[in-house]
Parts: structure tokens; sequence; C-alpha cells
């Protein structure tokens, strides 16, 4: 009997040069309760045109075509828009890979997720302890979930799945997000994290057909530009902390050494340190808020409500260090070496706190 969860979702794939497999694995599709399938062919060579021809005869599916290679970031976009625009009458979308990597079974699973009505990402999540799981595949997705964790705070353990599904009310807010080639599957995971939408794992069967040889998936090129989407952010949020630090020295210096000393509060007097060390920090504080929002997180809406999450930012971290340092001081660590690690711990909270809170979007912005 067709499943009814499914007939109200519709199956996107991109697929670049696909094999015969990809016309079965739609016919498969639809006999098991899907009505509705869009392929994006993202600029294969005129010799793979008649398996596109034979897919777009399949009743229920549409192929959309690109001119030249774009990418799967833009193939899906492709997709995402085409959608949005012909077809009103669904629960969401759900993507799969041309591969052959995503049973039917499995892509049924998450269309009767889709039911609920919830704002989520389902991530068809795979077992990569799974003898048959190649080793590149397993290092490259451990490893990218670390990072994950450690910079966005969600742990995720597949964040190269391509089986994926969504609402249709997120339609736009897929589309917006920036990527033309397989880094666009990572930004989508750091824009739900940054907006707060849920991202919920759907455990699925673990397939590798011929040590997934047929994937368009190239393990250095793609690993390196996966990674720096991830840590891009961070570099830059390192580089303007940097720049403010040697901006907050600085200025602490000139006032401390001479313009203050000229206005007759002598070196090393209370009010020569407090005024230079505060002065300075609101300078170099301000001077990083900007920098932050323009270059970093790229904050789109209002700075009104982020400049005063940005002060309470600053006032805990402050307060959490000096709480640090004088707990561990009790322990018996040196009081140096207390302030690098609280000091260090507290960087990665900052970047953290940012990204999800003070620089956080407005959804319906």
């Amino acid at each position: 009997m067709a499943n009814t969860a499914a007939g109200e979702a519709v199956i996107l794939i991109p697929s670049l040069e696909p094999d015969n497999r990809l016309p079965r694995y739609i016919r498969e599709l639809l006999e098991n309760g899907f009505r509705y399938a869009v392929v994006v062919d993202d600029g294969s060579s005129e010799s793979y045109q008649p398996i596109f021809s034979e897919i777009d005869a399949i009743d229920g599916v549409t192929v959309l075509h690109h001119e030249h290679n774009k990418g799967k970031g833009e193939a899906l976009k492709t997709g995402y828009r085409f959608i949005q625009e012909n077809m009103e009458g669904i629960t969401g979308v759900i993507t799969a890979d041309a591969d052959g990597q995503h049973a039917v079974k499995d892509c049924i699973r998450l269309a009767e997720k889709l039911e609920d009505g919830k704002q989520a990402l389902y991530l068809g999540t795979r077992d990569f302890r799974k003898s048959n799981v190649p080793f590149k595949s397993s290092l490259g997705n451990r490893a990218t979930s670390l990072l994950f964790l450690l910079l966005y705070g969600h742990w995720i353990s597949d964040t190269q799945t391509g089986l994926r599904a969504f609402r249709k009310e997120e339609l736009p807010f897929m589309a917006g997000i920036d990527g033309s080639r397989f880094e666009y599957e990572m930004n989508v995971l750091i824009a739900c994290a940054r907006n707060g939408i849920p991202m919920i794992p759907v455990e699925i069967e673990t397939i590798y057909e011929n040590e997934n040889k047929g994937s368009h998936y190239h393990p250095l090129k793609d690993s390196i530009r996966i990674f720096k989407v991830m840590a891009g952010n961070f570099v830059k949020f390192m580089g303007t902390s940097l720049i403010c630090f040697l901006l907050d020295q600085g200025l602490a210096a000139i006032l401390r050494e001479w313009l203050l000393p000229a206005a007759g509060l002598a070196k090393g007097a209370f009010w020569n340190v407090n005024i230079s060390g505060w002065g300075a920090r609101a300078v170099s504080a301000v001077v990083n808020f900007k920098m932050n929002q323009n270059l970093v997180f790229k904050l789109k809406g209002s700075p009104k409500q982020a400049a005063w999450k940005y002060a309470v930012l600053c006032i805990g971290i402050i307060c959490l260090s000096n709480c640090g340092v004088w707990l561990l001081g009790k322990i018996g660590m040196a009081e140096w070496l207390a302030k690098i690690l609280m000091d260090f711990i507290l960087y990665f909270v900052s970047y953290r706190v940012q990204a999800a809170w003070v620089f956080r979007e407005d959804e319906k912005a």
C-alpha cells in the first residue's frame, strides 16, 4: 500500500552525469508512495541526456537543467525555487543523492517526520562504525562533527548527509543560504545553528556501493572547502580579536605613558591605571563589536539589540575570568597560568555566544 506521508512530500535530487540506477531509483520511489520528484541536471554532458529524458518521461517527475556545472548547492537552490513557485500542496522537501546511497524506506521515514509540521531540519544519519564505511568518509565526518561541536555547540554525527527534510515554509530560508558546491550543505547546518532551528537526526541505512565511487565528492578539495566554511568565521573572529587586542594595548600605553601624565596623573597612580585601562577597553570593545557585526557574523538587522547583548557578554566574560582565576588560585595554580587558561576557554565561549545569541538574526527579519 502506498505511503500517504510520502505522497505529500516532494523528493529533490541534484544530479551530475548519473548512471542507469537513477531512473530505477526514481521509479522505486514513486512505486512506494511518492507522487512528486524534481531532478536537477547540474550541467551533465550531452551523452547523459538520454537518461534525463527517460526520467522526464516518468509521470510526476520534473527535470530541470543547468547549462553548465554550477555545483550541488546551486542545483539544490534551483530545485527549491521551482518547488516554491510551482508546488503549493506539499508538506515539505526531502533531498536525496543520485548515487544510490539513500534507501527508499529511509526517504519514507523522513516524509513521515514532515507530517508533524515542526520547524526542524531532519538529518538522515548514517552509522560510521560499520565495516562497509570507507575510512575517508568515517574520518572526515568525525573531524567535522568535532569541529562543529566546538564552534557551534551542536553534536551532529553525520554532517555530510545528503538525505535531509524540512517543511515547505523553510524553502525561502534554504534558498537564501550562501554556497554553490558541497560546502552549501555545511552552511545550512551553520545557518540552522545560528537561527535556533532544531537539527534532528533520523537513523538510516548506511549504504556505500562500490566504495562510493559514483559520488562526485572530492575528498581533499571538497573537505578543504568544507573546513574553510566551518572555520572561516572563527578565523575572522581571531583576526578581529588580534586587531582589537593591539588597539587596546596601544591606546592604554598612550594614555598611561603620555596623555594622562601630561594631565597631572602620574604613571602608576590609581586613576592613571584605571582611566587608561577602561578607556582603552571601551574604544577597543566598540571597534570589536563593529568588526564582528560587519565582517564576522554579517548582521543584517538592527545592531541596537546586538549592542546591549554584546555589552552584557563582555561584562559576563570579565566576571567569569576574574572568578575563575581566583578559584584556580585557591587550589594552588599560579595566577598567570590561571589567567591564560580561563581566557583561552572563555574565548571559545565568547565566539559561540556571539554566534548563537549576540548576532543571531531575528527569524522574521
